[in-house]
């Protein structure tokens, strides 16, 4: 019998973008990424598939494929090319500003700088080089 394939969360985000390669060095020093898994495309210069640990999180990632696309014609595109992204990664960090630093650090564009949020967190947000958004987080004590 064959050696079963270890479970997977239930939710994995799997992100597309130019540049799988260089992304995956951006997310090693920006976030403190592991990479996992690396599969190579036929090219030599994307990558099919990659797995990465960020923040205790599995997360995929790819290069974008535009001659694959036919199934979905062509909408599930890297946020660089749609000049947007609809959603933001959140990572719940010790601490808020030192991790929007080390984004900063790395490459990332600042969305928003750390600030003690209302609902009771130190947060901020950041855009990677790829186009993602980030948030970053870590609660405050509650105020007397």
């Amino acid at each position: 019998m064959a050696d079963q394939p270890a479970a997977l969360p239930p939710l994995v985000p799997h992100i597309i973008v130019d540049g799988a390669v260089n992304a995956l060095e951006f997310y090693k020093k920006a976030f403190g990424a592991t990479e996992t898994l690396r599969m190579p495309a036929e090219d030599g210069k994307r990558l099919m598939h990659a797995q990465m640990t960020v923040n205790g999180a599995d997360v995929y990632l790819m290069d974008f494929f535009p001659e694959h696309c036919e199934h979905d014609d062509g909408k599930t595109k890297p946020p660089t090319t749609l000049g947007g992204s609809t959603f933001l990664i959140h990572l719940q960090v010790p601490n808020c500003d030192e991790a929007y630093k080390r984004a900063i650090e790395a490459g990332a564009s600042s969305i928003l700088a750390p600030w003690d949020a209302f609902w009771g967190a130190r947060y901020a947000q950041v855009r990677d080089p790829f186009g993602h958004g980030w948030s970053l987080a870590h609660p405050q004590p509650p105020k007397p």
